[in-house]
């Protein structure tokens, strides 16, 4: 509130012209105060009057780097945190851009830095980084309708300078927003695009390196329009860049735009540039092997491994022609690349062999299965002597999940290896801590601790080292259960325990998306669940369903308010965007729950009930949910017992609601409307004393049939069969007069293969339509209605069934 009752006065920023410490404490004592209170909106609208107070600062060369830098810090976390307050004030926003690209020009000439071998991490307290960090998070908070107006101009004078270092920013500036202007630069992405790759042939080294990190970043900011659209001359500029020998530094960087590239290149683009491909890829590979052995160098190699990897994962079987190219000298790599310094450049090469031989298969990958078996298997035998942080762990886990995809069932022989080690990895938890400015910077040099500067005083601390290795494990726990199925089985109760407390880890999204995956629980089966994981999975259920709800309420009561714009809605759509992500990961859970259980799990499902029922009204932007949902009310009705009664009723509004909206049959809603049609059958079936049948029953009729989701299709074509063979009058019409169009509905399912013809189903309706045959005029009557197709289903339906 003092800030408040000081508005008046504050335009005049008195305190602007005392001693530089005393401004510079403020800034420390503000940026703490704004990180302390970020998820505090409305106390950030008392901030404006003093921003211009902060910009002076940010401006000022006589301060050192990480004075000026939490100045900045303090428009930027508003930028993110009050970003409709700050869209208001475009004087600010128009005169900080440039303050950020200024930082981005302070680099030092380095006359080792083209060859150098080893990558240096990025130095976060350098004004370079801290300017092009910020200029994304400013891009991003505030949006490209601003943003991209006010610095296009400001990045064209810079390409155009004489001088190196304006250039390297002005194109590492272009990096930086794609992600924040995407909507944007799309309708110039073509001047863009020509612009920049001329810098792939500028004098300079450094420019050419960040010219390949603006192509790159494109790759993936625009991916797959980007591949679409440029494919030839990128692919052309990013292999003549990677020629450019005496620049090690440039090369690698080529070769990492190239990987970004090709990550996202549809195959049938990449397809015709395979042969240039391979051959450059080829050569570089051969030289950069040789400069390895007499040299030692390795950098180039590094990244060239990685887009072979790349280019095969892309092409897939169409890299067979090439198999035979690569794999001996890729071998000789993980056998010999045993020092320290070589870990990485062993890991990639473990990756790219494990990813070649998914793509070329097994009948082609087998004459080198044994031999690069054993290199796996003599690798994991080191494997706890391992550091915690050495890179070939990762790649190592996802290496052996490929085999194991490879060659299946074959593969369960090594499982006794690789599941002490991959249990150990997923079972990783984070450091974190509270530290004073010392402690940080005794602990700066230590790699994986990042840090988040509280003031001058205290940083939070969190050791990321390790993360990505337990995302990637938890997911290929999941690709062992799934490939193995039944031979996964003996480990099924320690992954359970391990599984179900990780769905509360909030560090890693990856983490979740992997836990999520329903072939988790779906193949261990009925019983793999203790009740104890079914209390605590219910709990984090209930709470992620609740937490949803909450934050609707929150983006409803902000678009009341007075800084809501287009900005805030695009922000807030990207809020319900991740909410509805999280709850495809609950829906995924639930469904696989109900597919193992069935009705065992209904008294558990009843705590969740209330809110499983509410999707249906609000979830119109997540159809996965609401399939989830409309399967939970349909299992719910098939087992249920009285007391599921009344959501029966209550649910059945909401379901019709659902399938007979506008764009219920479109690709994406198809599944989720056809499990509530399949919902609705079981209702009727199964609590028939809930609803008003014989008025459902005709709109569920004119619903059929069911193709998408076969499991749900042979649920209602048995409900049908039901119906036909106890003679309902209001599914078979006054006289019969129904029959064509059940026809209809049976071929229309056969034409789908919505009907298998080994279950008992298609036997039954097979027999149907076998006793029309034998009532003459009503069987002409009913083929006369079908069309050619249909009447040869109808025929294919009597042959199988």
């Amino acid at each position: 509130m003092a800030v408040r009752g000081r508005r008046g006065v504050a335009a005049e920023h008195p305190s602007w012209g005392q001693p530089r410490g005393i401004r510079t404490l403020s800034a420390r004592a503000t940026a703490a105060f704004i990180l302390a209170n970020e998820h505090n909106v409305a106390l950030f609208k008392h901030f404006a009057d003093l921003l211009p107070g902060f910009l002076q600062l940010c401006g000022d060369t006589t301060l050192n780097n990480m004075q000026r830098q939490l100045a900045l810090e303090v428009i930027v976390t508003l930028s993110e945190t009050a970003a409709a307050m700050l869209r208001k004030h475009t004087n600010i926003v128009a005169q900080t851009i440039p303050q950020m690209l200024a930082m981005m020009v302070d680099l030092e000439e380095d006359e080792d830095w083209a060859n150098a071998d080893e990558l240096e991490d990025d130095d976060f307290d350098s004004n370079a980084v801290a300017g092009e960090s910020a200029l994304d998070r400013m891009a991003c908070g505030l949006g490209g309708k601003l943003v991209l107006p006010m610095i296009k101009e400001h990045i064209m004078q810079m390409l155009q300078n004489p001088d190196w270092k304006y250039r390297h920013a002005g194109l590492m500036a272009l990096s930086a927003i794609g992600e924040g202007c995407h909507q944007q630069m799309e309708g110039i992405l073509n001047e863009i695009v020509n612009f920049v790759l001329l810098f792939l042939q500028d004098p300079h080294p450094r420019v050419r390196y960040a010219a390949c990190n603006a192509v790159g970043q494109m790759a993936t900011d625009f991916a797959p329009g980007f591949q679409k659209k440029f494919h030839e001359k990128v692919i052309a500029a990013l292999l003549q860049t990677m020629e450019d020998q005496g620049n090690q530094r440039v090369q690698a960087h080529a070769a990492a735009a190239l990987i970004n590239f090709t990550e996202d290149c549809p195959k049938s683009l990449l397809i015709p540039y395979l042969d240039n491909l391979v051959k450059h890829l080829h050569s570089i590979m051969v030289l950069k092997l040789a400069g390895l052995i007499q040299k030692g160098t390795k950098l180039v190699l590094e990244q060239v491994v990685t887009s072979i990897a790349s280019v095969a994962d892309t092409a897939e079987e169409k890299f067979v022609p090439y198999y035979d190219l690569f794999m001996p000298s890729l071998k000789h790599i993980v056998e010999n690349a045993v020092q320290k310094e070589l870990r990485l450049l062993r890991g990639k090469t473990i990756e790219c062999i494990s990813l070649i031989g998914l793509a070329v298969g097994k009948e082609k990958f087998m004459q080198d299965a044994s031999d690069v078996m054993q290199l796996l298997l003599k690798t994991q035998t080191d494997f706890n002597d391992m550091e915690d942080d050495d890179p070939q762990i990762s790649y190592m886990i996802s290496a052996w999940a490929r085999m194991c995809k490879i060659l299946g069932k074959e593969f369960q022989q090594y499982l006794p290896v690789v599941m002490g080690p991959l249990m150990k990895t997923a079972s990783i938890k984070p450091e974190v801590a509270l530290l004073d400015t010392q402690d940080m910077e005794n602990m700066s040099d230590d790699d994986g601790w990042e840090f988040v500067n509280l003031g001058d005083q205290q940083s939070f601390g969190i050791k990321t080292a390790g993360l990505e290795e337990k995302s990637t494990a938890c997911q290929m726990l999941v690709c062992y259960a799934k490939e193995l199925k039944e031979g996964f089985v003996e480990y099924t109760e320690q992954v359970v325990k391990l599984m179900v407390p990780l769905l509360k880890f909030y560090f890693h999204d990856d983490i979740l998306q992997g836990l999520g995956r329903k072939q988790c629980i779906e193949v261990m089966g009925d019983g793999c669940l203790s009740s104890e994981h079914f209390e605590e999975l219910g709990g984090i259920l209930k709470a992620k369903l609740e937490e949803h709800f909450k934050n609707q309420e929150l983006r409803q009561v902000k678009r009341q308010d007075e800084d809501y714009d287009e900005q805030v809605e695009e922000s807030l759509q990207d809020e319900d965007d991740n909410d509805v992500y999280i709850l495809t990961k609950v829906s995924d859970i639930l469904h696989s729950i109900f597919s193992s259980y069935k009705e065992k799990v209904l008294p558990w499902f009843e705590q969740l009930l209330p809110l499983i029922v509410n999707l249906i009204y609000v979830c119109d932007n997540s159809p996965e949910v609401r399939q989830a949902a409309a399967y939970g009310l349909g299992v719910m009705a098939q087992y249920g017992g009285d007391n599921y009664r009344p959501f029966c009723t209550e649910a059945l509004p909401l379901l019709v609601r659902v399938i007979q909206s506008a764009d219920s049959k479109t690709k994406e809603n198809v599944n989720a409307t056809e499990n509530c049609i399949s919902a609705v059958g079981k209702i009727m079936k199964f609590k028939p004393d809930c609803v008003n049948v014989e008025e459902v029953l005709p709109h569920w009729l004119s619903w059929l049939p069911l193709h998408e989701d076969k499991e749900e299709a042979v649920q209602t074509f048995s409900y049908l069969c039901d119906l036909i063979e106890s003679n309902n009058p209001i599914v078979l019409g006054p006289n019969n007069t129904n029959l064509p169009k059940i026809f209809g509905i049976i071929a229309e399912g056969e034409m789908h293969e919505a009907i298998k013809h080994e279950d008992p189903c298609a036997k039954r309706l097979a027999n149907v339509v076998r006793q029309v045959q034998t009532s003459g005029g009503l069987w002409t009557e009913c083929i006369a209605q079908l069309s050619p197709e249909q009447q040869a289903a109808i025929q294919e339906l009597l042959n199988s069934a």
